[in-house]
């Protein structure tokens, strides 16, 4: 068969129900009457931008769509044909969930056409479902199965980051500390990551739900409106994953400024009560005639210590009195 690694792999499933691998002789010379046929590109690849631009017979603006370097999610109706671009969290090996890969997608009655760089373990699932026999049974439940295996896998990065966001509130009951703030720094980084785009991804997914395609039935549509419903969800809880974020942080910046505050009023209170022992000490060390009686009285030194003693008992017995502490 030939295959390079530009084609990551092409299914066609023709009219019997049954799906087999082809290569790339089979993707050029593919026909709709010869049943449903799905590539799935890298689009780094040469072969695979030569195919797509002089062999697929696509529109040059669908072409640039498939292979373009940053997009956001986006849906669009070309006379029954869709052009989706979609994301999904990056569980590869060693990535950061929150790295979304992208995959673009041209989807016919007969034919789609993907295009990624990066792996995607949804993608995987379809193919490992097909090699088991339990492949789609057309475009519309082709599209799905790929939408909901997106989503489905970023349900568990959404829920792990609400959960880290619970421990990160009961160590807040019990410590403070730079810890804290880290870890939610970092929480926060990954739901503002998913938010950019699964907020332009539900707003697809809903303009999708709105258009009609012969090869989208009634239960497509269903399953569509759930699959939309599950990626609201994510925003929301993303949103509210931000919002109680903030309010940690405040309640951090809160105890960092009491302590603060604590610990000034603590130096405001000795920097007063010495306050008059400094004068009363300066004043008597200047040069002059030394200090009074100390010629003439033998504990004048002793008497001048215990005065200033009273001074303080007297000062502490006065902000007490006050109620400054």
């Amino acid at each position: 068969m030939d295959k390079s690694e530009d084609l990551v792999g092409a299914f066609l499933r023709t009219s019997d129900g049954a799906w087999r691998e082809v290569g790339w002789t089979q993707v050029r010379d593919w026909r709709p009457e010869m049943g449903l046929l799905w590539v799935h590109l890298d689009r780094e690849g040469e072969q695979a931008k030569r195919y797509l631009l002089e062999e697929s017979a696509l529109d040059s603006l669908v072409s640039e769509a498939l292979l373009a370097e940053e997009t956001r999610p986006r849906s669009l109706n070309m006379e029954d044909r869709l052009l989706l671009v979609m994301r999904g969290v990056n569980l590869n090996p060693g990535a950061d969930p929150d790295d979304m890969v992208s995959i673009r997608l041209w989807v016919e009655s007969k034919r789609m056409i993907s295009t990624r760089h990066r792996p995607l373990m949804a993608v995987k699932a379809i193919r490992e479902g097909i090699e088991s026999g339990r492949g789609p049974d057309d475009a519309g439940d082709l599209l799905l199965q790929l939408i909901a295996g997106l989503t489905d896998r970023m349900s568990g990065v959404v829920n792990s980051l609400d959960e880290n966001e619970d421990e990160l509130e009961e160590l807040l009951l019990e410590q403070d500390g730079g810890e804290i703030r880290l870890l939610l720094a970092g929480v926060r980084r990954q739901a503002i990551s998913l938010r950019r785009y699964l907020a332009p991804q539900r707003d697809a997914l809903n303009r999708l739900q709105g258009e009609e395609f012969t090869w989208l039935d009634k239960r497509d549509k269903a399953r569509l409106r759930e699959v939309t419903d599950r990626v609201i969800r994510h925003v929301e809880d993303l949103d509210a994953i931000r919002e109680r974020a903030a309010v940690i942080q405040d309640e951090l910046m809160s105890r960092q400024s009491d302590r603060m505050n604590k610990n000034m009023y603590v130096l405001t209170i000795v920097a007063t009560i010495m306050l008059p022992l400094g004068f009363l000490t300066g004043l008597l060390g200047i040069n002059v005639d030394g200090m009074p009686g100390a010629e003439d009285t033998p504990w004048a030194f002793a008497l001048v210590c215990s005065s200033l003693v009273a001074l303080v008992a007297a000062e502490i017995w006065l902000f007490k009195r006050l109620k400054w502490f």
